[in-house]
């Protein structure tokens, strides 16, 4: 019914997505709020445009929930029954008020109450943003908030509701998922020894054998610690890797060797230290289908290595889009020239390295090339956590098949052998593909049964923090027999619940040789714990309140905090930056930036329409001859 776009310019980065959001204006009426610093091509088709100062997005909402709350426009109930900590929100939003919000971001008041109203007044309402709200040094208070007016306005874990962010290309999704960041493994099962010894259960891995792998250091109380633990060094630090003093980075040696795969380090920062560090590596490897701005920056005469890979239509397997559903990618031509798969690489890689047979034994490689659909049950094995298990090839290839049984507004599959499921099977698609769920199409959302792609808030921090409730209270999903917020179900809990008897014989068995009584719901590979839970109606990660407190976070409350390079001088005083801090090994600079004024030297901001050809750094649009004769 309402649709609001912060830090994105669909128009020009998701056009096909903004073919959605103009249907939905002119079949639904729904109204397009934009903010933006910039008028965009996205903006012009907002019914309301709201230009703010960059880097103030956290007063902006603040300010906009100042009238929601002002005019008793949140969803009290759904506040009452879902989330947790809202009142501590209150109290911050409290002192955003018309003026100091205006004084901030420079959007006056009048405009901002026409924003509340217009999201009170059409619910449910869709809140999208992109990387304009991610990437700063407070992205995650600029998120946080954005959710936070959601759960106010009760638009979460509802159709046409929800937060949805706009990611890149087909499978931008899918690799988040597994891992490419620093500080996980697949799934979200961070580092901890706990998840090294499931994955380790998963790939027959020795995990003292791995454990090997790792180097140690020195930690703050004398004792050594592994880097198996650590998180490791960011995408967008690398550099910091190379050139900073080894004795300030918690590891025990500057990176040495970087292999660029399918990166282009144009569409980032710091180009002239890029540079120099390329140039300070002992080894450099690009790995992609044309040559890249990695292969050419630096002066080197040697010590770099181009690997052709393959395009998307020279290989195949599983993408996951935005809503996290999966799709199978078909081959559509056969690898040009000496170009290779990106899984062919890898298991060339690691025969080279001497360990192959232990990186692939579950899976069957043919003349180098491992074979995609043993992956994909790979990870359908391990990923319990977001349901990345029902998802099988067998079931990925059904759906690719069978396109035309899926209505395109539910996208649910009505008649037929895919009955009832949902296209690509989004994620969580709970317990083995032999169960049959037929994936969620929209988190969080307690008017479906989770065997018919229900759910409800996880149950990931706990029942109680300082005596507070931390459980659902009055919510659930249809047709479960807890009639309350729940913890995350263990085998322990099936027991005391009296359900332990639905599982199998191989079921328990496989529990009990995981930690028996203490075998939670993501680390039992047989699925029986997901299944018993989901078989009485419940999600198998609990029934919680959404949390708008993290109290684990710097900021438990979001707070806006002026950006580093600030132009106004005069609000650093009453939002300062964090201090400087040690994070993901390197030593990173706030307050010690923002004490030196820049604003007599640049006292203006000025940013490009980003009106651009070229997708990403431009490397493969550049070297498509087609494209670039256009």
């Amino acid at each position: 019914r309402a649709i609001f776009i912060i830090g994105g310019n669909p128009a020009e980065a998701h056009p096909v997505s903004l073919m959605h959001v103009l249907k939905a204006k002119e079949q639904n009426n729904a109204p397009v709020i934009v903010c933006d610093p910039r008028f965009t091509r996205t903006a012009a088709h907002a019914d309301e445009y709201v230009r703010f100062r960059p880097g103030s997005d956290v007063g902006l909402i603040w300010g906009i929930m100042w009238h929601i709350f002002e005019n008793g426009w949140e969803d009290k109930e759904f506040i009452r029954q879902r989330v947790y900590g809202m009142e501590d929100v209150m109290a911050e939003v409290k002192k955003w008020t018309p003026e100091e919000t205006e004084r901030v971001t420079g959007v006056p008041g009048s405009q901002l109450k026409r924003v509340a109203k217009i999201m009170a007044n059409n619910r449910p309402g869709t809140f999208i943003w992109c990387m304009g709200g991610t990437q700063h040094t407070n992205g995650n208070n600029n998120t946080r908030a954005y959710c936070a007016l959601q759960l106010a306005l009760g638009n979460m874990g509802v159709s046409g509701g929800g937060a949805n962010i706009f990611r890149g290309h087909d499978n931008v999704q899918g690799a988040t998922d597994f891992c490419v960041l620093s500080h996980s493994l697949p799934g979200y099962y961070g580092l901890s020894a706990g998840a090294w010894k499931h994955w380790s259960r998963v790939w027959g891995e020795d995990v003292e054998w791995l454990k090997a792998r790792f180097d140690s250091i020195k930690g703050k109380d004398g004792k050594a610690k592994s880097l198996m633990n650590e998180k490791g060094i960011p995408v967008s630090r690398w550099i910091d890797g190379v050139l900073e003093n080894k004795d300030n980075i918690d590891q025990p040696d500057n990176v040495r060797a970087m292999v660029f795969w399918g990166h282009a380090p144009n569409s980032q920062t710091r180009m002239k230290e890029m540079k120099t560090a390329m140039e300070k590596l002992d080894l450099m490897v690009v790995i992609d289908p044309y040559p890249t701005v990695s292969a050419v920056l630096s002066d080197r005469t040697d010590g770099v290595y181009l690997l052709p890979a393959t395009t998307q239509f020279e290989t195949y397997g599983s993408v996951t889009a935005s809503n996290r559903s999966l799709q199978w990618r078909e081959k559509v031509i056969e690898p040009s020239f000496d170009s290779l798969p990106d899984h062919t690489i890898i298991y060339k890689f690691a025969k080279k390295l001497g360990f192959a047979d232990r990186m692939f034994r579950n899976i069957k490689v043919e003349n180098d090339e491992p074979l995609i659909e043993d992956v994909t049950r790979e990870f359908n094995k391990g990923m319990w956590t977001i349901g990345y298990t029902g998802q099988s090839p067998e079931r990925l290839k059904a759906h690719m098949a069978n396109q035309h049984v899926f209505d395109r507004t539910t996208l649910q599959a009505v008649g037929g052998e895919l009955d009832g499921d949902y296209y690509g099977l989004p994620w969580p698609c709970w317990g083995t593909a032999e169960m049959g769920h037929p994936g969620t199409p929209n988190l969080y959302d307690t008017s479906k049964p989770v065997a018919e792609g229900g759910l409800c808030f996880r149950a990931r921090f706990g029942v109680e923090h300082e005596g507070n409730n931390l459980l659902a209270e009055g919510s659930y999903p249809v047709g479960s027999e807890i009639k309350d917020g729940y913890p995350e179900f263990t085998m322990a809990m099936l027991k005391k619940l009296g359900w332990d008897g639905d599982l199998t014989a191989d079921e328990r068995k496989a529990i009990d040789a995981v930690a028996g009584d203490k075998t939670n719901w993501k680390v039992d590979l047989s699925g029986g714990i997901q299944r018993v839970a989901i078989k009485h109606g419940c999600a198998p990660f609990g029934n919680a309140k959404a949390r708008v407190k993290v109290w684990t976070f710097p900021d438990p409350i979001p707070l806006h905090r002026e950006p580093l390079y600030t132009s106004r001088r005069d609000l650093v005083a009453d939002y300062p930056t964090y201090s400087d801090r040690k994070l993901y090994r390197l030593p990173t600079l706030y307050k010690s930036i923002q004490d030196k004024d820049y604003s007599k030297d640049y006292p203006i901001i000025l940013t490009s329409g980003r009106l651009v050809e070229y997708e990403g750094g431009g490397d493969e649009t550049r070297s498509n001859p087609w494209l670039a004769e256009l």
